[in-house]
């Protein structure tokens, strides 16, 4: 063992929890926007409040493309030069928003002002995110960690804010675009420059296909979101209202045993992207063991982890308390398998995941009669087919030179 070995490691283990507490300070603010609506807005005005997280995470999706792409250029070709490529991804989601007010304010009995509204909060969402790219990309993961606590004040930040001010929906949507624009120039000084003091985008100008990488990359993401929340809208739509409340009490340990190991791929996004033979197989290792251990104690303590996650009201959900845990275990693999398809320049890394998403509902469409646990059960199967697939494409990647 060399002596930069354990420093490495050192490093390693400080990122690896700088990314981890930054993720879920992320997603507690989150959760405190609909906790915080429920008690202060009319029941209206709670669905209204609902329905435009629902459409800020449909657009979120382009962000996270963004900082995808750009955090595999960055690595693989050193600087980037990304700021009106993404400013024009950015001015494209918000003006899609814009055009489309006429229907959703209609269709989902949403205020005019909303989605113009959500849309400048979602350009600068987007606008961040490229920084975000760049950090990642370079592997400056506490400067990352930073960023997407900063990235999170921009998407919900300003929204708790204007809802503790009694603004409403309408006015903490407009508090949350103000404050959204506001992280920008912050992101920028904290992340545009590198260890040298160079700035980030300085140097040759290598961006040719990244557009294309940011559709990739994007469309990869979106089918991810929509396989793994499938079942759980699949769940509403054929069963009983009590028996999908009770399914999307299972579905929070899906989603807790799927985002649990997201950081082991944002810190192993930059080493793939460099062809670094040792990173895929690592990393796979590491969100198995994760997964594993989350299912072993969904499954030997099912009762207290169904309490938990919904209370003593779901009790009898015990029993299939590891399905639940498996299935989000299984996509938190292909996440890392989509993201090892994505640095390897696939031209559709998400194609095969939107096969699976269909042949979940086809599925699901003939159990006779549809339940909870038959319900999670070709979701389970749907996942392993899934991990499957998606591992043996991702393995298929030529391996470089290890990469430092």
């Amino acid at each position: 063992m060399t002596e930069t070995e354990p420093r490495r490691g050192a490093r390693g283990v400080r990122a690896a929890a700088a990314v981890s507490v930054a993720g879920l300070a992320v997603n507690a603010l989150g959760y405190v926007v609909p906790l915080l609506g429920a008690r202060i807005l009319s029941p209206g005005d709670v669905g209204a409040l609902g329905t435009v997280l629902a459409l800020g995470a449909l657009v979120g999706v382009v962000g996270l493309g963004v900082q995808t792409a750009v955090a595999v250029r960055r690595a693989q070709a050193g600087a980037v030069r990304a700021g009106k490529l993404t400013a024009a991804v950015a001015a494209i989601a918000a003006g899609g928003l814009v055009a489309a007010t006429p229907l959703i304010a209609t269709a989902l009995d949403l205020s005019a002002w909303l989605p113009p509204l959500l849309g400048a909060m979602m350009a600068a969402v987007i606008v961040g995110s490229r920084w975000l790219g760049e950090a990642q990309g370079a592997q400056r993961f506490p400067a990352l960690a930073v960023g997407m606590v900063l990235v999170g004040l921009a998407r919900f930040g300003g929204i708790i804010l204007g809802l503790s001010l009694g603004a409403g929906v309408v006015g903490a949507v407009a508090v949350g675009a103000a404050v959204a624009w506001m992280t920008v120039p912050v992101l920028r000084r904290l992340i545009g420059g590198t260890r040298d003091g160079r700035r980030a985008d300085a140097g040759p100008i290598r961006d040719g296909g990244l557009g294309r990488a940011i559709v990739a990359a994007s469309s990869a993401n979106l089918a991810m979101l929509t396989i793994s929340y499938a079942d759980l809208l699949l769940a509403r739509y054929f069963l009983s209202a009590a028996d999908s409340g009770t399914y999307v009490v299972g579905a929070v340990l899906t989603k807790g045993a799927l985002w649990a190991p997201a950081v082991v791929t944002l810190i192993a996004l930059p080493r793939l992207a460099r062809g670094n033979r040792r990173t895929l197989p690592v990393a796979a290792l590491v969100v198995a063991a994760c997964g594993g251990v989350l299912v072993l104690a969904s499954a030997f303590a099912g009762e207290l982890a169904v309490r938990l996650a919904g209370g003593p009201a779901y009790d009898g959900l015990a029993g299939s308390a590891w399905l639940f845990a498996l299935s989000g275990a299984l996509y938190a693999l292909v996440f890392l398998f989509v993201n090892a398809r994505i640095a390897a320049g696939a031209r559709r890394p998400g194609l095969v995941l939107w096969i699976g998403a269909l042949a979940l509902v086809v599925a699901v469409a003939f159990l006779r009669p549809p339940t909870i646990d038959g319900i999670i059960t070709v979701a389970v199967i749907t996942a392993a087919v899934m991990t499957v697939i998606m591992g043996i494409l991702a393995a298929r990647r030529p391996g470089g030179d290890p990469a430092p």
